[in-house]
């Protein structure tokens, strides 16, 4: 079979039999080569079990099985022809045998029953199969938990304080002078992240020499050479003449004045007078002949400037011997102060059962390199595993190598654990989109470990094949011309200067933008005293631009814009409308720039997917949510219940709350909303049923019954938009890890949020027909039609970390103005280092784009060649960019082929094929029988009033039945003094509180009741309230029946029925009593009579108007319900 270039190049990189090191530029399908390389190991023979197969994300090792099933479960579908035609296409040289098709048929059932799946993992979730594999020879639990962020930052902290109130204190007290308690959580983070650097001690002598310090060097021994006795003498006899020179000479005497003794701390006075600072023309050099002012020189002072000079000279000399010292000793409380808590703190994870991702690559190096077990752990994994394939390999840190080459070392060692067995080992990777150096990846990795791969595999059966693909089946040559000017000098950031980027589809058109900059605008004093001060001006540079990307998309999808598609190079690229889901907005960091873009976008109503990544606490309803768990947890928090009103869960606007809070005086804002109930009736309904149960739900069933019960998800969802939705879910699974961690509080949990700084990643590769606007980091993978890079302005270098891991070991970061040359020279290299990781930000930024790639600044970028709009703006230059008008003025465009000047397709959501539905679609179903629920006595027809009753209001006449029932219900278990104070609490907490115009009555006929003599046997102790009763109607009926009997006394030889009845209009014989209270005592009834029927059921009916309470005759009632007919 012919193939093209591009083609051959995948199935040679894919063959199963060579071990092959593959550099992929972007866009040349790597995911493709490594799926169809496992499919060929398994063609060939090679059992599921004994291929490993590592990626970088869990994203990616969920595509590269997604695909691998579809394919094999493809093929397991295909005839003979069609089968034979897929798999010379994978890379077969001839046409398959029978033995072949039907081994091919049987893979998809082979992989899937292989024992434990098919091994398509990231290296953390490998390696944590191993330490589970061997627990023991690893020294961890068998039952080990993945740690969250959460969790180790809450831990840090408990080791902290025990250790503050431990004999390792001074450690403690030691760090706490160079770290404020702001920063010391994240140095102490900082120093688990390089924790298996600073394991091992390193002692001062060494820290020392790191620094180019001689042993022993001090304090004193620098002190002696500037602050002797003569030259404290010298400085108090020239202070009293400095106080008769000018302003300066004042000034400069008031800081000697400060130094009593000898100190570093008076040595860096010294160094304030004597020296210039760091912006001077000859920074930090002495002040010779500027200090102190001529007149002194020349006059009083002048028999002293020899010596003072030479001081001056001296304490020039000695600023970086101070500066380094001080550094050192910094560095080395650091690495004390790792010695003493880092054991602690691994101990606590320990007796947790805790594992964080590190552990996992640590502990799995460790295991695979310890001499006493690696020989028996490698044996027993060398019998399962034939052939590894990595992926991202740029990415792969140099601890996570330490694993692969650990895993691999059999394949060059002699027989292993099974003799005759081929194996191999595939890499693939790029160093040009090598960007996650924060996470530990280095890409001089990447080269250092193929050299060493190829030695190793030199002389074995199979020597490594080093080979790359160039040609991108994803963007225009237009794109990748620019890309290559780019770059073209940039070796350092790792872009070899003979690895170009060939188009596949050669007369695709393209188009490669850049906008003209915007210049930037100081920001001005807003006189608008209500506008929020955070918030950026509309003349604001950053603003312009994102309503310009805004406005742009708007403009083009109104228009119609045509974009080219097509399928592969043969192609006449035929144009359809652009549609929102083809933008991809990409910026460096999300910063004022990415929330304008999203703001203005919003502003236009454009269909945009929100944040590619959002900080739970910052979401607006979760902060809503937060605000009404707090007014739970205390409801005297008026500015808590305020914004839970005006939230969407009650959508109150301004003037409602200001009627409600106004003229309240000392009144908390929930003991006014509960004293006027008629106003707030719904509010209080939710808010009470929530107060009730605040005490005893879990804080994840809290959260739930706000967001279920009372429809608070609709409520939010409708008014926030569907992006809230992922804030909701991660609200949720923060209470349930919170309830894993502690027990469960609502007070503790509202503790856990304030602290919490969790981000969760949304998938913005699903986000449907809409804007998607993201970092690069978040978008590596990912492709689109159109990208828009508007964050290209020059960018200020910063060192975010406090350590710097530099080539001798993890060193402590001082003041940038006080950095020593030991530290200024890590510094340098850790900032050269991300200038070059920057470029390769650049490079993948650029090379997500298919067809359109925009380019665009807000800022200033004069004489900044790292901006990445300088270093665009020069490529297309040099690539032949034309002069092109855009909405922000003139520009520049470098096209490539014919771009389509109408658009004759339909948008993509417009092109589902229709399909032809089946008649019963349209029919209407058959009705069916539907079981019906329980029946309740009240619901058995007939009347339940006296006629003279009818005109009463019905809900009205409900309401204070239940309110009487309730006060029935509880009064009778209180002491009768307090009954006046406790009524209208009793109707409040059960959701019917009375007015207090009502109040009164109602506590009257209740009590009238309870307090009747001829009634006192049914308040007794003996006697039941409120009795739940469920079963058959009766013997003639089978429907079941669920109620609650109002009052149940069962004695030796009777059982009282007793249902309690509020009519207005009160029967004065059992023969007047309406057929509907009939039917309903006979139901409870007649169920007691089955429960007990050896004694006499009495049913009675108890009227509260009159406190009067009637006999029913059981005959009389079992009749009515013999009577009831059901349909």
């Amino acid at each position: 079979m012919i193939r093209d270039a591009a083609t051959q190049r995948q199935v040679q990189a894919a063959h199963p039999n060579m071990s092959t090191w593959l550099s992929a530029n972007a866009g040349s399908g790597k995911t493709k080569v490594l799926t169809d390389r496992v499919a060929r190991l398994l063609l060939s023979g090679i059992s599921p079990e004994h291929i490993l197969c590592l990626t970088y994300t869990k994203a990616a090792a969920s595509e590269m099985q997604n695909r691998l099933f579809k394919r094999l479960g493809k093929w397991a579908m295909l005839g003979n022809d069609a089968l034979g035609q897929e798999l010379i296409k994978l890379g077969l040289d001839q046409a398959p045998d029978t033995a072949t098709l039907r081994r091919a048929r049987t893979l998809f059932a082979r992989a899937i029953e292989a024992p434990g799946g098919l091994k398509i993992q990231t290296i953390h979730s490998f390696c944590a199969t191993i330490l589970r594999r061997f627990p023991l020879e690893a020294g961890v639990s068998p039952q080990f938990k993945e740690m969250e962020e959460r969790a180790s930052v809450l831990l840090c902290g408990e080791v902290l304080e025990a250790m503050a109130q431990s004999t390792d204190a001074p450690l403690v007290d030691a760090l706490a002078l160079f770290a404020t308690e702001h920063s010391l959580e994240k140095l102490v983070q900082s120093v688990i992240k390089y924790r298996h650097k600073l394991q091992l001690a390193s002692p001062r002598s060494e820290i020392w020499a790191r620094f180019g310090l001689a042993p022993g060097s001090c304090e004193a021994t620098v002190l002696s050479e500037v602050l002797s006795k003569e030259h404290l003498d010298l400085i108090a006899r020239i202070i009293p003449l400095l106080d008769g020179g000018g302003k300066t000479d004042v000034k400069m005497a008031t800081q000697l004045r400060r130094i009593t003794h000898a100190s570093f701390n008076a040595l860096a006075i010294l160094e304030g007078v004597f020296l210039f600072g760091g912006s001077a023309k000859n920074p930090f050099g002495a002040k010779i002949g500027k200090f102190p002012s001529k007149d002194l020189r020349l006059g009083v002072m002048a028999e002293d400037m020899p010596e003072l000079e030479q001081l001056m000279l001296q304490v020039e000399g000695l600023r970086e011997t101070r500066l380094t010292l001080q550094a050192a000793q910094k560095t080395a409380v650091l690495h004390e102060f790792a010695a003493g808590f880092l054991p602690l703190y691994e101990r606590q994870k320990q007796l947790r059962g805790w594992l964080d991702f590190d552990d996992l690559i640590l502990r799995a190096r460790n295991l695979l390199s310890d001499s006493k077990v690696a020989d028996w752990v490698l044996y027993r994994l060398d019998g399962g595993i034939d052939h590894i394939l990595v992926d991202e390999a740029q990415d792969t840190s140099p601890v996570q190598w330490d694993v692969v080459q650990s895993l691999a070392q059999e394949f060059t060692s002699g027989q292993g654990a099974r003799a005759g067995v081929r194996r191999t080992i595939f890499v693939v990777g790029d160093k040009k989109q090598s960007i996650y150096s924060f996470q530990g990846a280095d890409p001089t990795e990447f080269d250092r470990m193929k050299q060493e791969f190829a030695e190793r595999l030199k002389e074995s059966e199979t020597p490594l094949l080093d080979t790359t693909l160039e040609y991108s089946f994803r963007s225009s040559s237009a794109i990748l011309s620019v890309v290559d000017q780019t770059f073209q000098e940039h070796v350092s950031s790792g872009f070899e200067s003979d690895q170009m980027h060939r188009a596949f589809k050669t007369d695709m058109p393209g188009r490669v933008d850049l906008w003209p900059v915007i210049d930037p605008v100081e920001r001005q004093k807003d006189t608008e005293w209500q506008r929020p001060v955070d918030l950026l001006g509309q003349d604001n540079h950053l603003v312009q631009l994102a309503d310009e990307v805004a406005r742009s998309i708007d403009q083009m999808i109104s228009e119609r814009t045509p974009l080219p598609q097509g399928n592969d190079a043969k192609d006449t690229y035929s144009a359809r409308p652009v549609e929102p889901g083809d933008f991809l907005i990409l910026v460096q960091r999300r910063s004022d720039l990415f929330h304008e873009i999203i703001r203005a976008c919003k502003a236009r109503n454009l269909p945009i997917a929100g944040a590619d990544r959002l900080k739970v606490g910052a979401e607006l309803a979760v902060r809503d949510l937060a605000a009404l768990l707090s007014f739970l947890a205390t409801p005297e928090d008026d500015l808590s219940l305020a914004i839970v009103l005006k939230s969407p869960l009650f959508n109150w606007n301004e003037q409602r709350l200001f009627s409600l809070a106004h003229g309240r005086g000392k009144q908390f804002l929930w003991q006014k909303l509960r004293n006027t109930p008629k106003e707030y009736q719904t509010e209080l309904t939710v808010l009470d049923d929530l107060l009730q149960r605040a005490d005893f739900l879990r804080p994840y069933d809290l959260l739930e019954r706000i967001l279920s019960r009372h429809e608070g998800r609709l409520k939010i969802l409708s008014r926030l938009g569907p992006e809230a939705e992922d804030g909701l879910n991660a609200l949720l699974s923060q209470a349930l890890s919170y309830e894993q961690n502690d027990v469960p509080s609502l007070t503790g949990f509202l503790v856990w949020m304030e602290t919490d700084t969790l981000e969760i990643k949304r998938q913005m590769d699903s986000a449907g027909n809409q804007i998607r606007v993201m970092t690069v980091h978040g978008a590596k993978g990912l492709e689109s039609p159109i990208v828009i890079l508007p964050d290209c302005a020059h960018r200020q270098m910063r060192l975010q970390d406090e350590l710097i891991d530099g080539s001798g070991g993890v060193i402590w970061k001082t003041k940038s103005d006080e950095m020593p040359d030991a530290i200024r020279q890590a510094a340098v290299e850790k900032q050269q280092s991300e200038i070059y990781e920057r470029d390769r930000l650049l490079y993948v930024a650029m090379t997500r784009a298919e067809k359109w790639l925009m380019v665009a600044a807000a800022g200033d970028i004069t004489g900044e060649p790292t901006a990445w709009y300088s270093k665009v703006q020069s490529a297309m230059q040099q690539t032949g960019a034309v002069k092109h008008s855009f909405g922000l003025g003139d520009g520049l465009r470098v096209e490539h082929g014919a771009w389509p000047s109408i658009a004759t397709g339909v948008p993509a959501k417009d092109r589902t094929a229709a399909i032809p539905l089946p008649d019963w679609v349209n029919r209407l179903p058959p009705e069916s029988w539907v079981k019906n629920g329980p029946l309740s006595p009240s619901d058995l027809g007939g009347a339940k009033a006296l006629p003279a009753e009818d005109g009463l209001d019905e809900n009205m006449a409900k309401r204070r039945g239940s309110q009487i029932h309730k006060l029935l219900e509880v009064l009778p278990d209180i002491d009768p003094s307090r009954w006046p104070q406790h009524g209208a609490a009793i109707l409040a907490n059960a959701g019917i509180p009375a007015e207090p115009f009502e109040l009164s009555g109602l506590m009257r006929e209740a009590t009238d009741v309870i307090q009747n003599p001829d009634l006192g046997f049914l308040f007794s102790p003996e006697a039941l309230s409120e009795v739940g009763i469920s079963g058959q109607l009766s013997p003639q009926h089978t429907e079941q029946m669920n109620g609650v009997i109002d009052r149940l006394l069962v004695r030796d030889d009777d059982v009282w029925v007793v249902d309690f009845k509020t009519n207005a209009k009160v029967p004065k014989t059992p023969s007047e009593v309406p057929v509907g209270l009939l039917r309903q005592l006979g139901a409870y009834a007649t169920a007691i009579a089955r429960l007990y029927p050896n004694q006499n059921v009495k049913p009675a009916i108890l009227w509260t108007k009159t406190a009067q309470l009637m006999p029913i005759s059981y005959t009389a009632a079992a009749a009515e319900i013999s009577k009831v007919e059901l349909s």
